[in-house]
């Protein structure tokens, strides 16, 4: 499989059990190469269809980290391109340290863009995989509850609370992961494009 491109990177889903998939956001470098885990049966489950772990691929060495918190994930993507991930940037962790993650296996990985704002304070982002597993869906949630799924929504709740003067609607991005094809259970009706998503 060919690398991804400088405008995506990835996202996963980390099964618990045999029954349930779970989600986990993931960037990688522009150099990576996503190797097919073989040998691995994918089961029939039953989604659990929101992000639930998040990673980073080192610069240097291509492993894989987990990132501990939505918010540090935000940071990291913030500034990917400028700022590349390395393991140093882990706390006690180095190259020399097997990867957290590997690609393939008991995962549905989708790959994220880098250079997404980091949410507001008080927001929140949140990202659901379709049931047909087509695409994920991307949406903020106000500090009042209120869902928005557009730009349009979000200028028209800025615009109704003055409160939120310092937000600005360049501070939300509603770009999704591309969905890796070659990850999702066989049970999964879809045709692959040649770059492995789903069409």
């Amino acid at each position: 499989m060919d690398a991804p491109s400088e405008e995506e990177k990835p996202c996963i889903t980390e099964a618990k059990t045999q029954r349930t998939k779970r989600i986990s956001e993931v960037l990688c470098t522009p150099e990576s190469k996503l190797k097919k885990t073989k040998g691995i049966s994918k089961r029939s489950s039953i989604l659990k269809n929101t992000i639930d772990t998040w990673a980073a691929q080192c610069k240097e060495c291509c492993k894989w980290r987990v990132i501990s918190t939505q918010e540090e994930y935000e940071e990291i993507r913030r500034k990917f391109t400028e700022d590349p991930f390395t393991c140093n940037k882990k706390h006690n962790v180095s190259c020399n340290d097997p990867s957290d993650l590997e690609y393939g296996g008991e995962r549905i990985w989708v790959i994220d863009k880098p250079n997404i704002p980091k949410t507001p304070t008080g927001f929140q982002r949140g990202l659901v995989l379709r049931k047909d597993y087509s695409k994920m869906d991307c949406y903020y949630v106000t500090p009042n509850g209120k869902k928005l799924r557009a730009s349009t929504e979000v200028a028209a709740f800025l615009g109704e609370h003055p409160e939120y003067k310092d937000v600005s609607e360049a501070d939300f991005s509603f770009s999704t992961p591309r969905i890796m094809a070659d990850t999702l259970p066989q049970n999964v009706a879809g045709k692959k494009g040649s770059s492995g998503q789903v069409d």
